[in-house]
């Protein structure tokens, strides 16, 4: 299945990954392979083999773990998976889909998370929040607890500004204090502000009122470490 060019693309992509371990595998193409596997025994044999070699295995691992049915099943291999996450793509497309039926019972999971400190488990658990519980599970807890997280980590900040800016769109009057109050530090602060002014699901009225929050951050744009500008777009 390995696609070069697609390899080489990739690799600028991900400034953390060892481009050695970048097979080039197209991510439909692994999905695909992922649901053909399912159950199968070379499938969970698969999964215990850890840690694995490759990126596009990484990426196959996450996409099996998306396909589980069982919740409580699910959660303990996303807990044995996630130490070896080491990017940011496998982290972000590692969404499981039984937890749609079963959110309450991520309480407790995500603030293990989110209280790691490790970097791709404190974004998954980010992310997990921002999938599952902006909409009518929204608790008012939750951006408190994002809000608290703080580290010096691109890719841990980086969803933070990303659950903050899609939380502008869904839940505005709840968040839009942790804006004005500049409950965030700087960089995330004006980050957030910008990646919500490029929403197309916040109305023109509040991105000029984020406008003028924005300013109160210094050099708020400039991705810290040269990290790569496609992963700010997610």
């Amino acid at each position: 299945m390995q696609d070069v060019g697609y390899r080489d693309f990739q690799c600028k992509l991900l400034p953390t990954v060892d481009p050695r371990t970048v097979i080039g595998v197209r991510t439909p193409d692994v999905r695909r392979l992922a649901r053909q596997m399912g159950g199968r025994t070379d499938a969970r044999d698969f999964l215990d083999a850890l840690p694995h070699a490759y990126f596009d295995e990484n990426q196959l691992h996450a996409f099996l773990l998306s396909e589980m049915k069982d919740l409580s099943v699910c959660v303990e291999a996303v807990d044995r998976f996630l130490p070896y996450v080491d990017n940011w793509a496998t982290c972000d497309q590692m969404s499981p889909r039984v937890f749609r039926k079963y959110r309450p019972a991520l309480a407790a999971p995500i603030r293990r998370w989110i209280e790691s400190g490790e970097t791709y488990t404190v974004r998954f658990g980010i992310g997990m929040l921002m999938v599952h519980f902006l909409d009518g599970d929204f608790d008012p807890a939750y951006p408190e607890a994002v809000a608290a997280i703080r580290s010096e980590e691109y890719y841990v900040r980086m969803m933070q500004a990303w659950y903050f800016a899609t939380a502008l769109a869904k839940q505005y009057d709840a968040v839009i204090p942790y804006v004005e109050e500049h409950r965030l530090d700087d960089w995330t602060h004006a980050k957030t502000i910008g990646k919500a002014l490029e929403s197309d699901r916040i109305p023109p009225e509040r991105k000029e009122y984020l406008r003028g929050l924005k300013t109160r951050a210094s050099r708020g744009g400039e991705a810290p470490h040269g990290k790569g500008t496609n992963e700010e777009k997610r």
